[in-house]
């Protein structure tokens, strides 16, 4: 019998044998339920398809406040629009420290509040307070709706044997985003000021809400996008296995594909970090029908977002397949990801640097 981790996720063992068996009263109106490498579940509601999500409001004020926020509420978005559909109601629980200050709930709400304007979502529930025993970053918890009709969701049922696999971004662009926001100073003392200020611009590319949403614009199902997810924990080698596991087919992946955002290498080499296995909030993975994949890089690339076709799904049998310098070797869930350590060990050594 497996255990639970120490930190973090529970595994899929755990999953599969505490939660799924469990899921309350069973509703014909359920179209998608919990399942391994989907983000969302969806329901039907008077015949449209409502997706939703539930995360934890996670606040890191060592981003600065403005920052900590938008990555907030960029995070319970990201899930959401792997649906396809739009974000369009939030519910929102927040418990927070005692020692959050009412400037630093201001900065932090009126970012939140910004940023769902923008999204175009809705807030229509809730519940604010201060409590003992809170604390940083896990400050509360959130559901975010999407709603839209019937034939415009994704999942991946949807995928089949031909699609193509597109990734935006490429790898480890949380685990990136994070370190050049956290050792600024480190960076500049090994890389330079310039690369460090540079490096700072990563921080925002940690959403995919823009490019979920100019995907989908191309067309959906048979005439385009099959399926999203976003690119988490464990990164793209992580979220490329679960969606094939999730759709029930193989895939082949050519690395040498896979686009790569400036200063990626360098800093996942700094700080001693594999790149595709790690932690990738804002790379976003999609299938697609093979005549529309051209069309949906292109439209990302209209946006500003950089993709590129990585490989191509199977036939289950087929297995998953990733190429490397023209040899090919399984595709394997990393299942530890590889920033964690990275992070914790870099904040013992170069805490002080930063507070100099």
């Amino acid at each position: 019998m497996s255990e639970l981790p120490a930190i973090g996720k529970i595994s899929p063992e755990i999953f599969d044998e505490l939660i799924y068996p469990r899921l309350g009263a069973v509703s014909k109106h359920v179209l998608v339920g919990p399942q391994h490498g989907v983000d969302v579940g969806i329901v039907e509601i008077g015949g449209r398809a409502v997706a939703m999500t539930a995360d934890p409001v996670f606040i890191v004020p060592e981003y600065g406040w403005r920052r900590a926020a938008w990555f907030a509420i960029h995070i319970l978005a990201s899930d959401v629009v792997t649906s396809g559909l739009p974000p369009t109601y939030l519910s929102i629980d927040l418990n927070l420290p005692p020692g959050m200050t009412k400037e630093e709930l201001t900065i932090t709400w009126d970012t939140i509040h910004k940023e769902c304007v923008r999204m175009g979502m809705a807030v229509v529930c809730g519940h604010t307070g201060r409590y003992d025993n809170c604390n940083y970053p896990m400050v509360g918890g959130a559901t975010v709706l999407a709603v839209g009709g019937m034939d415009q969701y994704v999942t991946p049922r949807f995928a089949r044997p031909g699609d193509k696999v597109i990734v935006t971004k490429g790898p480890a662009i949380e685990a990136c985003g994070i370190f050049a926001t956290m050792f600024p100073k480190y960076l500049a003392k090994e890389l330079g000021g310039e690369f460090s200020d540079r490096a700072q611009g990563i921080f925002h590319k940690m959403s995919v809400v823009e490019e979920a949403m100019a995907a989908v614009t191309v067309g959906v199902r048979d005439d385009g996008v099959t399926c999203m997810h976003d690119a988490t924990e464990c990164g793209i080698w992580g979220g490329l296995y679960e969606i094939a596991q999730a759709a029930g087919v193989g895939m082949r992946v050519e690395k040498e594909a896979i686009v790569v955002e400036e200063g990626v290498p360098e800093i996942c080499s700094l700080f001693g970090m594999e790149p595709y296995s790690s932690i990738s909030e804002g790379t976003l993975l999609i299938t697609c029908r093979p005549h529309r994949a051209d069309a949906v890089v292109k439209t990302l690339d209209g946006k500003g977002i950089r993709s590129s076709v990585v490989g191509e799904l199977l036939p289950k049998e087929k297995g998953m397949v990733l190429v490397e310098g023209g040899k090919e070797r399984p595709l394997e869930h990393p299942r530890v990801d590889p920033f964690w350590r990275a992070f914790y060990d870099a904040l013992g050594r170069y805490a002080e640097l930063e507070q100099a």
